[in-house]
């Protein structure tokens, strides 16, 4: 059973922004910390970002500071990353998981994962 549904995802055009969603219905959402990873053909799993239950603490992947930025809605049990500024570098499929506990970019440490929306950038 997948928890966790990832949307949003889409083909655009470089420089232009884009927002994915991810919907839990699972009931740990609101104590939960969640992330968002990517990875992209042929590469190994990046860490995009990650919020703290309550979204006081947020944490980004180097590649994405600035551009992105992970916000969520506990009353919806939804996270989101907006992404502004888009390259075709961000091209990948894109995955938020859920951990319980602070904030993480070691994605080992989360235990639930959607399946992944496919974001491509053209240039």
């Amino acid at each position: 059973q997948v928890d966790l549904v990832e949307s949003g995802g889409g083909l655009v055009q470089a420089g232009d922004s884009l927002r994915l969603s991810c919907q839990d219905t699972g009931r740990t959402f609101s104590w939960s910390a969640m992330g968002w990873f990517r990875q992209a053909p042929g590469k190994e799993r990046e860490f995009v970002g990650s919020i703290d239950w309550n979204g006081d603490v947020l944490e980004y992947g180097n590649s994405v500071k600035g551009r992105f930025t992970i916000s969520r809605d506990n009353a919806k049990n939804t996270v989101y990353l907006q992404m502004d500024s888009l390259t075709p570098e961000d091209t990948a499929v894109y995955y938020c998981a859920r951990r319980p506990g602070y904030v993480s970019g070691r994605g080992w440490t989360y235990d639930s994962w959607g399946q992944g929306t496919q974001v491509t950038v053209s240039s």
